[in-house]
């Protein structure tokens, strides 16, 4: 039996829970950008903010529009965005690696 509070809680979860993603998130930009821009820790910071409150505006899933928007503001600035450590792996393409479905065709004499 479902109470009116279970929606209620659910949401709080979900909402604790994305706003965990979009603080470990910023921490990791503020990293990246800081190492890209050294002296401008800051700025960055307050970028990190300006951009996640538009993130939330946008979307329930502010950590999804964070990266994007942080990069925009930045080269409004006029400076290059900072290479995270997921730009830097390389997942091999595996296409050309898969079997190749070959036709079987089979001759039936009726």
């Amino acid at each position: 039996m479902q109470t009116e509070q279970q929606p209620k809680i659910a949401t709080l979860v979900f909402l604790q829970t994305v706003s965990a993603a979009v603080t470990q998130l910023k921490q990791k930009l503020q990293q990246d950008y800081e190492r890209v821009y050294p002296g401008l820790g800051e700025i960055i910071h307050l970028i990190l903010d300006e951009e996640e409150a538009k993130a939330w505006e946008l979307s329930l899933f502010p950590h999804l529009f964070l990266p994007d928007l942080v990069e925009a503001h930045v080269a409004r600035l006029g400076l290059e965005p900072a290479a995270t450590k997921q730009d830097e792996v390389r997942v091999p393409h595996r296409f050309f690696d898969m079997p190749s479905c070959k036709s079987a065709l089979a001759y039936v004499d009726y």
